[in-house]
């Protein structure tokens, strides 16, 4: 009975908000990008994600996140020319020296291009959108960027994946005599970035433009598309000369409730490895996740993410999450492999 009693919470309130609720991101830190899109060009070289997460592997039609991220510098006067790029032998690239060296870039402008999809289940949630940021220095060693995201975003409904047991297969409620649902809808977010040599902090919004998706036609309430806001910060000091702490935070609040609380730690060995851990809370559940990276080359990085739920009658089920994400930078001519204004 709790495995059929969470199957159907599961299905109606993961299901039923799917299509507003942007998806979750262990490693968000790893690409602030994929949240809000000022953060176009922040660095000297294209950068290039690729993501899989696959979350609560204990039921079957769990959610399911893939995403490709791609994005540049135009017009940045010092790419790939700054007598900082490359290291110096004895130095810790990434260490205290280069903080109190740091300048601010000159203004500059950044392109992007997202490709997500989230399968839920029945559900399956599709995006595809361009992103252009600018990036304006505030002082020496602060910059401020706006950005903006334009593009479509689709949804599925697949009937051939209802299992609703003995209940009616052609109950109205659930739209399922209508057929499959299919829409296709404009996409629209927005963002601010304030970010040094040590700290970074963000707002952005997401799914700007309201939409309706109704299982049938009788639905009067079916409006699932509503804004999903992002708070996120981080600070990085440094434990000894080799090592450095990053502690950050990110808020996903979805009217009329808080979604998701995510805070984490990450501690790095110079610019070759990584290791942090991580605690998340939602309305739905909490738990806590570990992660750990290391940087192949100076072009090519790869991390994994693990997490388990704790504190809910519901975590026999849920089991855990696994996320991977794999890092490219096109053109850096850093002799660093750490980027410099994302960690």
């Amino acid at each position: 009975m709790k495995r059929i009693a969470f199957l159907l919470f599961f299905i109606f309130t993961r299901g039923l908000v799917f299509s507003q609720v942007k998806p979750f991101y262990s490693q968000y830190v790893l690409n602030n990008y994929i949240l809000n899109p000022a953060v176009a060009g922040i660095e000297n070289y294209t950068d290039v994600k690729l993501s899989y997460r696959n979350q609560w592997t204990g039921i079957e039609g769990a959610p399911v996140t893939t995403y490709f991220s791609i994005h540049g510098p135009i017009g940045k006067s010092d790419y790939k020319t700054s007598a900082t790029s490359f290291e110096l032998p004895g130095e810790n690239p990434r260490g205290r020296k280069f903080s109190d060296n740091y300048t601010a870039p000159n203004a500059h402008h950044g392109i992007g291009i997202t490709a997500l999809n989230d399968k839920t289940g029945f559900m399956n949630r599709w995006s595809a959108y361009g992103s252009y940021a600018y990036h304006q220095p505030l002082s020496v060693s602060t910059s401020l960027s706006a950005g903006i995201n334009m593009g479509v975003t689709g949804l599925n409904l697949d009937r051939s994946k209802l299992n609703f047991a003995d209940l009616d297969a052609n109950d109205p409620a659930i739209g399922f005599i209508n057929g499959d649902m299919k829409m296709i809808k404009p996409e629209l977010g927005a963002g601010l970035w304030l970010y040094g040599a040590d700290y970074f902090a963000g707002i952005a919004v997401q799914n700007i433009l309201l939409g309706n998706v109704k299982f049938n036609a009788g639905d009067k309430n079916g409006n699932y598309f509503s804004p999903n806001y992002f708070l996120t910060g981080g600070y990085r000091f440094f434990v000894t000369h080799e090592v450095s702490a990053l502690p950050s935070v990110m808020i996903q609040y979805l009217q009329p409730q808080l979604y998701g609380l995510h805070c984490n730690v990450k501690l790095q060995y110079l610019d070759k490895l990584w290791v942090g851990g991580g605690y998340q809370f939602s309305d739905l559940l909490t738990g806590y996740s570990a992660m750990a990276g290391f940087n192949v080359s100076n072009a090519f990085n790869v991390s994994y993410a693990y997490e388990n739920t704790i504190g809910s009658q519901y975590k026999i089920f849920t089991k855990n999450t696994h996320e991977i994400v794999l890092g490219f930078l096109l053109g850096n001519q850093y002799g660093d492999f750490c980027p410099r204004n994302i960690w």
